[in-house]
């Protein structure tokens, strides 16, 4: 059983501490229940914004330079990441520097000043990143894949924004969304690694005794409404299509969450999983193929995505399809099915070794959802699953109704892949 400890404060900030032998590593992970979803479209990336904003000088360091340097010093890394659902913080040192990890990263979430001649530069930055983005389609089809199951909604917009929707965000802003969203009841604080329960705890409790206690925004309820098959392809000449075929899938708090996990890695999260060997082994058309089930709190899906020549994508994608309407049709032997949920409790074994990873593992099922599994809980999750449970939901999942293909490649008949996948699914 995994030592770690959940506590709340009267103030509803949560913290939660994970001792982890054998290691000098300590870290400290803040999470804000606050993301894209959380964002009005005319200030659409604010989240993401406001997360680059928090480098850019507190009351105590003053500068960029002087954020970054204080834990270069000591030889720590530290960072921070938006998605649709959290913002986070991180820090991670030796164990000697804990207590300054533990400051530097209050610091920059409690006391960030938004420096109004720092807005307009990152800005510049953001404009990059997002440049960079489009400019990489492995990582681009990522972002038309969620735009396509989702639309013109919180769920369906890009985390980063768009350059206008970002140059157009004020420093008022910024504050005012910190002031609102960074508060107690939305923040998750987890200590990991060479750390003490009780003594780390009390320290955690004093630096974060500032924040702020206003009610945060809830995200809106995602709208999902498909009855047949949907294409979104980005039109752009280059030698090789890359693509997301998928279907929807299930929530955090769905019964078959994890049943649609062992079936995704079957299907294409190993290197023996079947659309690995039928696709780039057996038929040579894929450099890289893979399978992945996501969920979260109010959505879900599982997706394939592939790097095809662009002569080779209707025979990808009847490779793919087949793949699919096999795991409707006849559930897996057991020797595949163990293999697979062997494969995800290894992983995830050999990734919970890193006290970083540790911290993540408990700060998101905390913050997200409504029980935090052990990893051995979690692991009999995993084991629960039978063959007939992958049968099951491959009968609900792949079907015409809930099949989405996002592809950016040198084509523009969207129609004809939407029969293409009509008449072969």
């Amino acid at each position: 059983m995994q030592d770690y400890k959940q506590r709340e404060l009267d103030n509803g900030l949560r913290i939660v501490t994970v001792p982890k032998k054998g290691t000098r590593a300590s870290v400290v992970l803040v999470l804000v229940k606050t993301g894209s979803k959380n964002e009005e479209k005319e200030k659409m990336g604010i989240s993401h914004f406001l997360e680059h904003m928090l480098f850019k000088g507190t009351r105590k360091r003053p500068t960029p330079l002087s954020v970054a340097e204080t834990l270069d010093k000591v030889g720590g890394s530290y960072n921070a990441f938006t998605s649709e659902d959290y913002t986070g913080y991180y820090a991670k040192v030796d164990m000697e520097k804990f207590d300054l990890a533990l400051e530097w990263v209050s610091d920059i979430y409690l006391d960030s000043t938004i420096p109004e001649k720092e807005v307009g530069k990152e800005k510049g930055v953001i404009s990059e990143e997002i440049n960079m983005m489009y400019d990489n389609p492995m990582v681009y089809t990522q972002v038309l894949w969620q735009r396509l199951l989702y639309g013109d909604q919180p769920a369906g917009w890009d985390v980063a924004g768009t350059k206008e929707s970002v140059g157009a965000i004020t420093r008022e802003d910024l504050v005012e969304y910190m002031s609102t969203q960074y508060s107690a009841k939305n923040t998750v604080i987890v200590l990991a690694g060479a750390i003490d329960h009780k003594k780390d705890f009390e320290k955690a409790k004093d630096f974060f005794s500032g924040i702020g206690t206003k009610k945060p925004r809830k995200s809106p309820e995602v709208f999902e409404d498909q009855d047949s098959p949907k294409v979104n392809i980005l039109k752009r000449d280059t030698d090789q299509a890359h693509m997301c075929l998928g279907v929807r899938g299930y929530h955090n708090d769905h019964p078959d969450r994890y049943v649609l996990e062992v079936l995704a890695t079957l299907l294409g999260g190993m290197m023996s999983s079947r659309l690995f060997v039928r696709v780039r082994e057996e038929l040579g058309l894929a450099y890289y193929i893979q399978a992945a089930a996501s969920s979260n709190p109010d959505t879900g899906y599982l997706v394939s995505a592939s790097g095809l020549d662009t002569k080779n994508v209707e025979k990808g994608i009847l490779a793919i399809l087949d793949e699919f309407k096999k795991l409707r049709k006849e559930s897996p032997g057991e020797d595949e099915l163990q293999k697979a949920k062997d494969y995800i409790k290894g992983k995830i074994a050999l990734k919970l070794e890193s006290s970083d990873s540790l911290a993540f593992y408990y700060g998101e099922q905390t913050l997200l959802e409504r029980s935090t599994l052990t990893p051995m809980e979690l692991f009999k999750r995993v084991d629960s699953v039978t063959s007939d449970d992958i049968l099951r939901v491959g009968k609900d999942l792949f079907v015409p109704e809930k099949l989405n293909l996002a592809m950016i490649g040198p084509f523009e008949e969207e129609r004809k892949f939407e029969d293409l996948l009509s008449k072969n699914f």
